[in-house]
């Protein structure tokens, strides 16, 4: 493909689209098929297949081992970064294969990358002061691999505009799930969760959106250690115990992130082992299952603790969709109603005729539409970028 036949799909009306997202859980890559037409506020999409196709054996522990803070190895990361897309182009084939539609008929892939760090607080560094992030899974390989032309590494340039890097999906939220009848927030649980405020009588530059702390990632720790299971499948682990109040003080008390003022992101690199290391050990007669309903609770916090510090002033929720992974945790959707109380629908983002486990897949197959379509993608309010910038880079096959 040279630069003409690129602009000439730029202009195409109607494109079929993959996006591509393995994030914080690192158990494999969501991937989904959708038609897209048009661009920006026009934007309408169709989900036409979706799958999550699973990481080898073994490979999760490796990239949390190179993601770990001072432990990355260059050799390891370097591998990693063809290994993982050959993982995608797999994937892509599989989803084609599934849904029988024909991998030529592609007009273009978007793929978010598998994160290895995420430092957006600017630093002193040999006398530069700086915020950094990096998203291994080079897109050039999905390109070369697939002859389809794949949009990657959104972060940078929000990052390099003195921006957060994240969250990338307020601006997804808005083109498709603003409306001007009620106040509503988008909330995804991935092992992160993060919020996307959308009031009724706001454009896309006032869009409010943040991480907000915990999502299912200290859960899915304490599941790990106390039952060795991978995370507490419907939230009927948490279900089974009890709120352990001095527990639940500690680990207010330890967290810093959820009384920061935005704009904010966070990751592995604030609520990894390290984070609940120090609590396991001074709370360590307290019963398993008190354990995962208390850190179930305390993620439910999080979100409302934040809606009361930094939303409700300028935007009184009517609306909660929830999506990513927790949405299928029941106590954890009961203990964020129970928080939000009577006056806010706490409901899954189905209801918006999405799926949740697609979502954030279906947001980096939009932003790399917006890409090439020349559009600005990052809202400098959410990020605390300098300016709206156009995301990602375009690899040609």
């Amino acid at each position: 493909m040279n630069i003409q036949e690129l602009q000439k799909l730029s202009r195409k009306k109607i494109k079929h689209v993959i996006g591509l997202m393995s994030g914080t859980s690192l158990d494999g890559v969501d991937i989904v098929l959708v038609r897209i037409e048009n661009s920006g506020i026009k934007t309408n999409i169709n989900q036409l297949g979706f799958l999550t196709y699973p990481f080898p054996p073994g490979l999760k522990t490796k990239i949390l081992e190179n993601s770990a803070i001072n432990c990355g190895n260059v050799t390891d990361i370097c591998k990693l970064n063809f290994l993982i897309p050959l993982i995608y182009v797999d994937a892509v084939r599989s989803l084609c294969k599934k849904f029988k539609f024909p991998l030529n008929k592609i007009d273009l892939i978007g793929s978010h990358g598998q994160t290895i760090q995420h430092l957006p607080t600017k630093e002193n560094f040999y006398g530069y002061k700086f915020g950094s992030t990096l998203q291994i899974a080079d897109p050039m390989v999905i390109a070369k691999l697939t002859g389809v032309p794949t949009v990657g590494d959104f972060r940078t340039g929000d990052v390099a505009l003195g921006g957060e890097g994240a969250p990338l999906v307020p601006y997804f939220d808005y083109l498709l799930f603003h409306s001007k009848k009620r106040n509503r927030a988008l909330l995804n649980i991935g092992g992160i969760s993060n919020i996307t405020v959308l009031n009724k009588k706001f454009g896309a530059s006032k869009v409010l959106a943040f991480d907000t702390g915990p999502g299912n990632m200290l859960i899915d720790i304490a599941a790990k250690k106390f039952f060795n299971k991978e995370y507490d499948k419907n939230g009927l682990l948490a279900s089974s115990g009890e709120i352990n109040e001095k527990l639940f003080s500690a680990l207010i008390k330890k967290d810093n992130f959820i009384e920061k003022k935005i704009p904010k992101s966070t990751g592995r690199e604030y609520y990894g082992k390290e984070f609940l290391s120090p609590i396991f050990k001074k709370f360590n007669r307290i019963s398993p299952k008190d354990w995962i309903t208390t850190v179930t609770t305390f993620t439910a916090y999080g979100v409302f603790r934040n809606y009361e510090k930094f939303v409700k002033d300028e935007t009184e929720l009517e609306e909660l969709f929830v999506s990513g992974g927790g949405s299928h945790n029941k106590f954890l959707m009961n203990s964020l109603q129970n928080y939000f109380g009577k006056n806010v629908k706490v409901k899954k983002v189905e209801d918006l005729g999405i799926s949740s486990d697609a979502k954030e897949a279906i947001c980096f197959a939009v932003l790399a539409n917006e890409t090439l379509s020349g559009n600005p993608s990052n809202i400098p309010r959410v990020t605390g970028a300098s300016k709206p910038t156009i995301l990602g880079k375009i690899c040609l096959p």
